[in-house]
């Protein structure tokens, strides 16, 4: 089996635990529960699933007046982007 079989299905995966994290938060703020913390948001983020947590965040409109998101999630998916094209398609 090819690697990158591997490699999509991790993205798979960490951006369904990134969509999952991101609405868990959102409910449990909503009801003053015990609250996913930042770092661990952007974490998830870091690991690749920034994709689907920046998609999440606006169509549940959560986290989107922290500058700290609205500017670190769209920083990662660049840097991700950049390793990507730096890794696999570089001449």
């Amino acid at each position: 089996m090819p690697s990158y079989i591997y490699w999509i299905g991790y993205l798979i995966i960490i951006n369904f635990i990134a969509v999952i994290a991101t609405v868990m938060d959102k409910y449990n703020a909503k009801k003053h529960r015990w609250r996913v913390p930042e770092n661990t948001l952007l974490l998830i983020a870091a690991v690749g699933g920034s994709p689907a947590m920046l998609l999440t965040m606006y169509a549940i409109h959560h986290k989107t007046l922290h500058k700290k998101f609205m500017l670190g999630i769209p920083i990662i998916i660049t840097m991700q982007m950049l390793t990507v094209y730096y890794l696999f398609f570089r001449q």
